[in-house]
């Protein structure tokens, strides 16, 4: 893995061993192309890290700060290792479980949101496209007029709660993966 382009373009990242399904280069790729010029400038929350692939390209890409929320103690270390390989600055790890973050973080407003939460393949996994979704927390966090780029799993697809304010606005899918595109209507967004 690497970060694609921007000022950091071309660095290798690391990629901790906790990390059962990195998002490809090609699928970022895909997804900046998307995002376009939507990044500059912009502010961004990268949960479910990992390694800290998105949150890493907007900062090369000129986002002015990206906060990324990891669970795991390993990975934030990567993605602290990460940052400093690259250079990049504006950068906030927080090692905690999502959930937990999102129910104590100040209403802080972001203009691009990431998550790449476990898949849920199978009966008995965890559905954590359905928690965000659902979550009231989630959509506070994000800026009018923001993007919450969400990925599953291709087959199993994304189920917006019927209470839930998201529009989906846009969605692709690269072989098992599938990015869905999500914003508020204006009436919602605050």
């Amino acid at each position: 893995m690497r970060i694609i382009t921007g000022t950091a373009g071309g660095i290798p990242i690391a990629v901790p061993r906790t990390v059962l399904r990195p998002t490809a280069d090609r699928v970022r790729e895909a997804v900046f192309s998307i995002l376009g010029d939507r990044v500059e400038g912009a502010a961004v929350l990268d949960l479910f890290a990992g390694s800290g692939s998105y949150g890493l390209e907007c900062l090369s890409r000129g986002a002015v700060r990206a906060v990324f929320v990891e669970a795991d103690r390993s990975s934030c270390t990567v993605i602290s290792q990460n940052l400093a390989k690259a250079r990049l600055n504006g950068g906030a790890v927080a090692g905690a479980p999502v959930e937990s973050w999102l129910k104590r973080v100040p209403v802080t407003p972001f203009d691009l949101i990431f998550a790449d939460p476990p898949y849920a393949k199978q009966r008995g996994d965890r559905d954590w496209n359905a928690a965000l979704l659902g979550s009231p927390e989630l959509p506070r966090l994000l800026a009018p007029c923001g993007l919450f780029i969400l990925e599953s799993f291709a087959k199993g697809g994304q189920v917006v709660p019927a209470d839930a304010p998201w529009q989906g606005v846009d969605e692709r899918r690269y072989g098992d993966c599938l990015p869905v595109f999500y914003q508020l209507p204006s009436a919602h967004a605050s």
